[in-house]
């Protein structure tokens, strides 16, 4: 009993401590006025121009840190504190969402496979808990393997995740950096507020491996049962 509150305990606080931590973060630079004075959507447009991506949009979005780059429509759609903004967080996550434009424009490996396991997470992810439990009722072992193999696909592309945001926040170091668009203490600054992003991402790849190997350990239970 203990073991199962410790398990539910970690599951429930591990994204919440990350979200905490990426909101205050994220609040406190966004305080913080760039030297270049240029808005989120200045400093997007001007990455996107410099690296040839005049087809891919900058819009403004809705809701706080919404952020995100939609490679369909080839669209860098920020959050109006960061499109209007003149805050080193806005221009760190600003710069983050057109890496991953340039990621889209060059092919990047992960973000393509990333992309491709869309469909098969999203089915993975909604079919997997009906077998599970299917499974546990009935004790039927293959329907709960089969439940696993699909909750697995919506791990793999949490973890897939990892490399495409920390290879994006690397993107966006170099080119706000190298184009003048912060400058000295305001880079540790950016660097903040991108690493405490990625945290989210760490976490619920986190959350996502723990539970898939608790389900593991009960499959092994079912057939030793057996």
């Amino acid at each position: 009993m203990v073991g199962f509150l410790i398990y539910f305990l970690l599951i429930a606080l591990i994204p919440i401590i990350a979200q905490m931590r990426v909101k205050n973060t994220f609040n406190k630079y966004s305080k913080v006025r760039s030297t270049s004075g240029m808005t989120g959507m200045e400093v997007a447009r001007r990455i996107l121009d410099d690296n040839g991506l005049y087809d891919v949009k900058v819009v403004e979005g809705r809701g706080f840190l919404s952020d995100h780059y939609n490679p369909v429509t080839k669209t860098v759609a920020l959050s109006p504190d960061n499109y209007h903004g003149h805050s080193v967080a806005g221009a760190a996550v600003a710069a983050h969402e057109v890496g991953h434009a340039i990621q889209d424009a060059e092919s990047y490996a992960f973000l393509r496979f990333r992309h491709r396991l869309v469909p098969l997470a999203n089915i993975g992810s909604n079919m997997s808990w009906i077998f599970l439990m299917i499974g546990i009722f009935t004790q039927a072992t293959g329907m709960f393997m089969l439940g696993i193999i699909l909750l697995a696909l919506g791990v793999v592309f949490q973890l897939v995740t990892l490399p495409v945001e920390f290879n994006a926040s690397s993107r966006a170091m170099n080119q706000v950096v190298s184009l003048g668009l912060i400058r000295n203490e305001e880079e540790r600054h950016a660097k903040k507020v991108l690493n405490a992003a990625a945290m989210t991402y760490v976490a619920a790849a986190a959350v996502a491996v723990i539970e898939l190997l608790r389900l593991v350990l009960i499959f092994t239970g079912m057939n030793n049962d057996d």
